[in-house]
């Protein structure tokens, strides 16, 4: 796992890279808040969707809705990058524009949109 530090707009962002999943479940996702917070004095992540297990994106499994639970409760702002129009989950599409329209969570198509989304972000 690489964590990348940026400021924009006076915001701390981590931008979070590699090449293995790295939330797989709550677990999971509470170390990389950790690891964030601690490596990059950082409550605002920008994640690809690579680092996240598919079972996430199915909604049935319920592990969305526990890790993003996390993210809420410890204050952090996450926006997760990728290509969601793979999914063809109208539940998940719905789940997805809810997300976009909060302050928490965001599912943006672009690294740059991210940053500047959680920039932004009160």
């Amino acid at each position: 796992m690489n964590i990348t530090k940026i400021v924009a707009c006076g915001k701390n962002i981590a931008i979070v890279s590699g090449s293995e999943v790295l939330i797989e479940d709550v677990q999971s996702a509470l170390d990389l808040i950790a690891t964030v917070h601690y490596q990059a004095d950082s409550d605002r992540i920008v994640l690809n969707k690579s680092l996240i297990v598919d079972g996430f994106f199915d909604l049935k499994t319920r592990l969305a809705g526990e890790i993003l639970q996390k993210f809420i409760n410890y204050r952090v702002k996450v926006a997760i990058v990728g290509d969601f129009s793979v999914y063809t989950s109208k539940s998940l599409k719905d789940f997805i524009y809810e997300s976009n329209n909060g302050k928490d969570i965001f599912f943006l198509p672009t690294e740059e949109q991210a940053i500047e989304k959680l920039s932004q972000v009160k």
